[in-house]
């Protein structure tokens, strides 16, 4: 038994030795300013490629994101009052802790999106589609109170995807 381990160990260890695993890399390149800063409210994003792309700590208010790539971004601790993201794909994207106030998320893809901590007050979810986005169960019970209609791009319903009963 005692030269088994020995032997696991001394094997694990020339693994590892012969093939290191690889660091992951964290990019400075994205947006990362404190929620104070302007600099970002009411800019135009429309149709814009903004595959992950981290807008984290900012006030986008008033902002226009509709029918933008926004695949895999990032919206962490932001201001999204306003907001416009009709027709916009925010499939694999996170937005934890985000207040989404007054906006447009008609049309909307949100398959597999993590958005925890997030807020949603007045928003207009017509056609958005949230299939496997993870969101607080009492957030999901406010927007099933309004769900309604059917995704164009995706074909799915918004109750369906919500899991609203």
């Amino acid at each position: 038994m005692k030269y088994g381990r020995l032997l696991a160990s001394f094997v694990l260890a020339m693994v590892l030795f012969l093939f290191p695993l690889s660091a992951q890399a964290a990019s400075s390149s994205s947006i990362t300013r404190s929620a104070g800063n302007d600099e970002f409210k009411g800019k135009d994003y429309s149709g814009q490629n903004l595959v992950g792309t981290e807008f984290t700590n900012v006030n986008l208010e008033n902002s226009n994101f509709s029918n933008a790539d926004l695949r895999g971004g990032v919206f962490n601790g932001s201001v999204l009052e306003g907001v416009n993201l009709h027709g916009a794909d925010f499939s694999n994207g996170i937005a934890y802790l985000a207040r989404f106030k007054s906006v447009d998320l008609s049309d909307t893809v949100l398959t597999d999106a993590m958005m925890l901590r997030s807020t949603f007050d007045d928003v207009n979810i017509t056609g958005a589609d949230f299939t496997n986005a993870i969101l607080d169960g009492q957030q999901v019970k406010k927007l099933c109170a309004k769900a309604n209609g059917v995704n164009s791009k995706t074909g799915v319903d918004t109750r369906e995807s919500l899991g609203c009963k």
